[in-house]
């Protein structure tokens, strides 16, 4: 943390036109990338690229930080701008962010700025990549697609290309970052709209085919290709994403040792075999009935979910929980705020904190209908859980005092979702907004 007279509160400049890709840095961007992916043997299969010149907008899935490592290579040998999150910025630097033809902006908001930058990236021919997720993969499995990218893509009328990646979550899961040496990366990119077939299609059509074409599911995927992992810990990390035992059905009691994941209340037990499958070692003690088995990752996932949305339906969801709080409000530097309050309900997030420089207290509020999810994070660089709710001048990253609150990153995730899609029932349209990655 910088002291106090050396911290920058000056927003980040999301007027400024992104550069090209830097041309004399093109050639070490794709060494750099071939060297990241040539442990994971990375393939590419190209449809209906042969001929296709910029500019296109190409969107992507989003496993990790492996996919721009990949994209570059699938673009080969085109530069491209990338759309990307303001941490990121801080973290490599501006400068060398810019020059690798970085847009900067911010997760979840409406801005505008972006929206004009995007257009300048198009109109100058060049080619704009977008991950439309957002966040990295939680466990292997698709994010819903924004309506507003079948917008976006008709007002560029610019041809697109999808990347659908295989290998990548596998690789580095988010709740455990530790690389399985064993993973394989095999990437498809594909033209799905040229120019005079997008003018054709309408919004719902385009969203259609994007989401189709953007689904994936990585444990599935692992185990028809019979790829194996043997890395001993292989479950460890994965008790934050599935937090809720499906035997017993209590929350926040799971646990993980080495491949196994278990419950500390009533002591059922499943192995995660090589091939990302999970194995019923214990069905628990008489507290449970062992009558929930979820072999598969995801399907436990979704059950949880479903868990949430019934809870937020019946009007029993709600979070209040004290924080401590960082921003970032630029490409400079992150500004602790100490503690505050994060409460969420039906009505969305309040964040009630002292900011910077100021006396005062103030709360923040983020409606539900304004946020189709949240971003999260299950050890945002080593400080343990994180959601970040934003400003359009400032990203605020929220991490719990005390775990006994109820602060669980993916059920906050979960509600969200479902809040944001109650609330357009009531509403006539959904926010144009891009998201970041």
């Amino acid at each position: 943390m910088r002291k106090r007279r050396e911290i920058d509160t000056k927003p980040f400049d999301r007027q400024r036109v992104p550069p090209k890709q830097n041309l004399f840095l093109l050639p070490l961007i794709w060494l750099v990338c071939w060297a990241a992916t040539r442990r994971g043997r990375l393939k590419i299969d190209k449809v209906r690229m042969k001929g296709l010149r910029p500019p296109f907008l190409v969107i992507g899935t989003h496993h990790s930080f492996t996919d721009f490592y990949v994209t570059p290579l699938a673009l080969f040998p085109y530069r491209a701008n990338y759309i990307s999150e303001l941490e990121g910025f801080e973290n490599f630097g501006e400068w060398i962010y810019r020059q690798i033809g970085c847009l900067g902006t911010r997760k979840f908001v409406n801005d505008l700025a972006l929206i004009k930058n995007i257009m300048k990236v198009i109109s100058r021919k060049g080619i704009l990549v977008l991950y439309p997720e957002a966040r990295y993969a939680n466990v292997g499995t698709n994010s819903r697609l924004p309506e507003s990218v079948g917008k976006l893509a008709k007002m560029l009328k610019a041809p697109v290309v999808v990347i659908n990646m295989h290998g990548n979550y596998l690789q580095s899961p988010i709740w455990n970052l530790t690389i399985r040496k064993e993973a394989r990366l095999h990437t498809t990119i594909s033209q799905v709209y040229t120019a005079e077939e997008l003018a054709n299609a309408t919004v719902p059509e385009i969203n259609q085919k994007l989401q189709e074409l953007l689904t994936y599911d990585e444990y599935a995927w692992q185990y028809e290709t019979k790829l194996a992992i043997t890395y001993a810990k292989r479950a460890e990390g994965l008790e934050v994403v599935l937090y809720q035992c499906p035997a017993c059905e209590r929350e926040f009691e799971m646990a993980t040792e080495l491949s196994d994941i278990f419950c500390g209340n009533c002591g059922a037990r499943w192995h995660m075999t090589e091939y990302g499958k999970l194995a019923p070692v214990c069905i628990g003690d008489s507290r449970s009935d062992g009558r929930v088995d979820f072999p598969h990752i995801p399907n436990w996932y979704e059950w949880e979910r479903a868990q949430v949305e019934a809870e937020a339906g019946e009007g029993r969801y709600s979070l209040t929980a004290r924080v401590r709080i960082e921003s970032l409000p630029n490409a400079i530097n992150f500004i602790d705020l100490g503690e505050g309050l994060l409460t969420h309900d039906e009505q969305g997030f309040r964040l009630t904190f002292t900011d910077f420089g100021e006396t005062e207290g103030k709360t923040l509020s983020f409606a539900s209908e304004t946020m189709s999810s949240v971003h999260t994070e299950y050890d945002y660089r080593n400080k343990g859980q994180c959601i970040t709710l934003s400003t359009l001048d400032n990203t605020y990253f929220i991490f719990p005092l005390e775990q006994a609150q109820g602060f669980n990153v993916t059920k906050i995730q979960f509600a969200a979702e479902y809040y944001y899609e109650h609330s357009r029932e009531h509403k006539r349209d959904v926010p144009f907004c891009v998201r970041a990655q």
